[in-house]
């Protein structure tokens, strides 16, 4: 069977590229075509329609900007779907983009199928009514949607979260911290803060100069940026130099992000994905979401949210784990007053990794793209009888 999958940025073409895997699992014959990433390239065998970094806008602004770019990418993909006449849609999150292909692969008659769910627990709530319509199945990877859709007379089927395999594999590779440091050419004596400032351009010069000028407030430790896929370090250096700080000290490394959480100290996570990716990975964390800090956009969106909490790890385990400074509270010093009790032995490090632990329990250990992938083929096989 032929499937055609959409993935909008990194951590979809992650998740992407494993469901590609099992698919084959299941599906000795399966033929893929996607918009996504390298991940996905090296699972599929072939290159992307279009690559997720020519697709990673955020924010109303940028999207605003590139409204051509988007429509011309929406009108690729309904072409993909006519043209090659795939037996399945698979989407992952992405959902102003993905909903509509969703919309058009259902006029079509292509069944369509969602591999992690949109946020909408958090915001945009109305798009479950899109979601019931043009949705054959839903894949859940949090344990919490499956009491919100249910609220919605909408049955999903939670399958695991892909993040728990991810790192188990990943970490499988790591060297030694001291073979580490060394391969990386950083400090042997100084522990190590990993700043992940997320994948996004906005993200990056929104969230990066306060994350490094906090780290900074700790000379004993060196800091450490996880560059993302689709930036380029001098991207990076340029935000720093643009506020006025120096970068040349400051290593950014990548493809090793998460080599370099695992051994590092602590975090300072952009607030996403990879929030859970470092809890599951044990490493203690301030999370940070900065955009618009300003206090009447932090009132804007604390009306908007339908959610206690933004980060991953704080939702799963329906806690406060982790400590959330979002918008005018992410700034330099708040950061350092939260990152500083993680960097010793501490009451409130100690917590954190109980916290997480907990959050553990509730993600289980199931194997997630191949619990995904089995029901996906079946269904398909039922609906093609």
């Amino acid at each position: 069977m032929k499937y055609f999958l959409i993935a909008g940025e990194a951590s979809g073409d992650i998740h992407a590229a494993q469901l590609i895997g099992a698919i084959r699992q299941c599906d000795r014959n399966a033929e893929f075509a996607f918009f996504g990433g390298d991940l996905m390239e090296q699972a599929a065998g072939q290159q992307p329609l279009v690559h997720y970094r020519e697709m990673a806008f955020m924010g109303f602004i940028e999207v605003l900007k590139h409204l051509g770019q988007i429509a011309s990418f929406l009108k690729r993909a309904k072409q993909q779907i006519d043209q090659w006449q795939p037996d399945a849609v698979i989407l992952v999150d992405y959902p102003s983009f993905n909903l509509k292909v969703a919309k058009y692969a259902h006029s079509k008659g292509v069944p369509a199928f969602y591999f992690i769910s949109p946020k909408v627990w958090a915001w945009k709530e109305y798009r479950v009514k899109q979601i019931k319509q043009y949705i054959t199945e839903l894949y859940s990877i949090l344990p919490f949607e499956t009491d919100f859709y249910g609220r919605h007379d909408y049955h999903v089927e939670y399958v695991g979260n892909p993040t728990v395999k991810e790192m188990e594999e990943a970490s499988k590779g790591f060297a030694t911290e001291r073979q580490f440091k060394q391969a990386n050419h950083l400090d042997a004596d100084r522990p190590i803060i990993a700043i992940l400032p997320g994948s996004r351009h906005k993200e990056i010069r929104d969230n990066l100069p306060e994350m490094v000028a906090a780290s900074r407030e700790f000379p004993q430790f060196q800091p450490v940026i996880g560059g993302a896929p689709n930036i380029k370090e001098d991207e990076y250096r340029e935000v720093l130099s643009r506020n006025g700080m120096a970068s040349d000290d400051i290593k950014v490394l990548f493809g090793r992000s998460f080599e370099l959480v695992a051994h590092a100290r602590a975090a300072i996570v952009t607030s996403g994905t990879a929030t859970l990716e470092t809890a599951v990975l044990g490493t203690p964390q301030v999370v940070c979401y900065r955009m618009n800090g300003s206090k009447r956009v932090y009132n804007w969106y604390k009306r908007l949210l339908k959610v206690k909490y933004v980060s991953l790890p704080n939702l799963i385990a329906d806690e406060p784990i982790l400590t959330e400074l979002l918008l005018h509270f992410c700034n330099r010093r708040s950061i350092a007053l939260s990152l500083g009790p993680l960097l010793d032995e501490t009451p409130q490090r100690s917590e954190m990794l109980a916290g997480y632990s907990r959050m553990m329990d509730r993600l289980g250990t199931n194997d997630c793209a191949a619990t995904a992938a089995s029901m996906l083929v079946a269904r398909l096989r039922s609906i093609k009888q």
